[in-house]
């Protein structure tokens, strides 16, 4: 059930049947003032920067997408390949069912093979803290792929709405607290798609946790997506009635910053392409993921995963280039627009 569940949810979002937030990520507010003469160089941009203890050539994250289908060891083999040769970052979708069912369908040590040198997250998910898993588990996690970091993904809204979900949220944050204190690499929490608001950023921070992915409102909704795939009326209807929900990205960005000053924030939900992540550096993230975006790319071939985050990157360059920044620092001050009417 569990396999068949993941295979849904990749077939909803790469078919982009009602998949989608019904509001925005927030980040078309965000503009920057286009500099006609940049004084420098576009071949001399600098991108590369440090996430885990790596240098990584962009502060591109592909980020979790599957969690155990038929289809994974084919898409996480191929994003791991891209990502080694681009050097970026990439995170796994949960390894429960690699856990619980002994097949890694691609989530093992292979992944180390294929991209040696650049930082792998694993993924668990928080409502299994009130499953059974703990440490133990986070550590098998860890090391059947070799992770440098472990994501413990927050989902709440969406095992709400799902008809097999788990409902059972309560004293979690102990638990991920714990987890940040006794595990070897460090914790990062994400959302799914609805956003982490600045205090449970500023709380999850003060209690360890490292990194904070803010998986903002504007891309995939996981409501949608389980009212997509369920037959029952009633959980259609209540995945429809929140299609609306979340924080959009730009905002969870934005405050967490605020808050959590020297936090590693990850800006992902509904983000694009490279001027997207440059608009959520501008604003506070350290990097920008993205899962959906690449998805189809990844499940298709290596070679047109590597050709569309070649892209993003350049769009990223380019955006640079166009602001005068000549690598990420300078991008965090470049000026913006105001919004017209202010």
């Amino acid at each position: 059930m569990l396999e068949k569940r993941k295979n849904d949810h990749l077939d909803i979002v790469l078919a982009k049947r009602h998949a989608s937030s019904s509001i925005t990520t927030g980040l078309e507010l965000v503009n920057f003032v286009h500099c006609a003469l940049p004084e420098i160089n576009l071949a001399d941009v600098v991108l590369h920067t440090e996430f885990l203890g790596k240098q990584i050539n962009a502060p591109v994250l592909v980020s979790s997408m599957t969690g155990g289908p038929s289809k994974a060891e084919t898409i996480n083999t191929n994003i791991a390949m891209v990502c080694e040769d681009l050097k970026l970052p990439f995170g796994i979708g949960s390894q429960r069912i690699a856990l619980e069912n002994g097949s890694s369908r691609g989530l093992d040590r292979n992944l180390r093979k294929y991209a040696p040198s650049v930082p792998i997250m694993g993924n668990l998910g928080a409502a299994q803290l009130n499953q059974g898993y703990g440490v133990d588990e986070a550590r098998r996690a860890i090391e059947m792929i070799g992770a440098d970091g472990l994501f413990i993904h927050l989902n709440p809204l969406q095992e709400a709405v799902q008809s097999e979900g788990d409902g059972d949220w309560s004293n979690l944050f102990e638990k991920i607290a714990r987890l940040a204190s006794d595990l070897p690499v460090p914790i990062a929490v994400k959302e799914v798609g609805f956003g982490i608001s600045d205090q449970l950023a500023a709380d999850l921070v003060d209690a360890g946790v490292e990194i904070i992915d803010v998986a903002g409102a504007g891309g995939t909704n996981w409501a949608s997506v389980e009212a997509a795939r369920s037959p029952d009326p009633v959980r259609k209807r209540l995945g429809e009635t929140f299609s609306n929900w979340g924080i959009p990205t730009a905002i969870a960005v934005s405050q967490a910053r605020r808050v959590c000053p020297d936090a590693t924030l990850i800006a992902s939900g509904g983000i694009k392409n490279g001027l997207d992540i440059a608009k959520a550096i501008r604003i506070g993230a350290d990097l920008g993921g993205i899962a959906a975006g690449v998805l189809k790319e990844a499940v298709e071939s290596d070679e047109k995963l590597h050709s569309h985050l070649s892209v993003v990157i350049e769009e990223l360059k380019i955006t640079c280039f166009c602001t005068g920044s000549k690598d990420l620092d300078r991008l965090r001050q470049a000026e913006l627009a105001e919004p017209i009417g202010m």
